[in-house]
């Protein structure tokens, strides 16, 4: 795949065929760098930086696929496989939709860790046409289905905005699993408890905040990564616990 707006190395295709060549069931991405150089750092940094299993896993995120799609690369078999692409029109997230499909068919995701693309930013790009919430509840939908679903309980990481959003979006029967709200604001945490005033239910749910240190697992993490100068991820990694068993990340 590639915009028109965007420029490729002179060794991307052979480099990404022979990826495909030895994993012909794998969508290929490579690293990528922005011009200009600043735009879109976090969301860069993320997609660069991600390790073999992150790739699979870091799936429900705000960034959307976790290789950016300008970077696809893939045979004509595998795309013919997932459907092509959806052509439902502006506003659709047609790279979302496209990725999930090709996991829901066992696919898998490498990415070549070679810098191949320059990436162009400009504000009228096709990403800026999909609603947030159009992204959100096809995120939410995959997450709920793949991992809430499977669980007993669960703490939500983020008793801010963020995290409340999360807790009212849920299905019922998954509302229900949320054992605790945790966070580091030592407002929220005074408050002690969080009440869904929009419930219909009687009397209303009623969910306790706690200091994240004494965050019972699984955790669904509802914070952005990379803003906070590194406290989160610092406190975080203080819990010593394992991505996608111990918490997972819809931020």
């Amino acid at each position: 795949m590639l915009f028109q707006d965007d420029v490729m190395s002179i060794e991307r295709v052979q480099i990404q065929y022979n990826a495909a060549f030895e994993h012909p069931e794998c969508l290929i991405g490579s690293r990528f760098h922005r011009e200009p150089s600043d735009s879109m750092k976090r969301f860069t940094l993320w997609a660069n930086t991600l390790n073999e299993e992150q790739l699979q896993t870091q799936i429900f995120t705000s960034h959307g696929p976790t290789i950016a799609m300008p970077t696809w690369f893939c045979s004509r078999e595998l795309f013919d496989k997932v459907g092509g692409f959806s052509e439902d029109g502006q506003g659709t997230p047609e790279d979302l939709i496209f990725f999930y499909k090709h996991l829901d068919l066992k696919g898998s995701v490498i990415r070549v860790n070679s810098d191949l693309l320059m990436y162009r930013y400009h504000s009228s790009c096709t990403t800026f046409s999909v609603s947030e919430e159009t992204i959100w509840n096809i995120r939410l939908q995959r997450f709920e289905r793949d991992i809430l679903n499977h669980l007993s309980h669960f703490t939500i990481w983020n008793a801010g905005k963020q995290g409340r959003k999360f807790y009212r979006s849920l299905k019922p029967d998954n509302r229900k699993k949320v054992s605790m709200f945790c966070d580091v604001d030592a407002k929220k945490i005074k408050k002690a408890v969080y009440i869904y005033e929009e419930s219909q239910e009687s009397p209303k749910p009623r969910v306790p905040i706690c200091h994240f240190s004494k965050a019972e697992p699984p955790i669904v993490i509802c914070m952005k990564m990379d803003l906070t100068g590194g406290k989160f991820e610092e406190n975080l990694n203080s819990l010593h616990l394992k991505e996608n068993q111990d918490y997972h990340y819809f931020s």
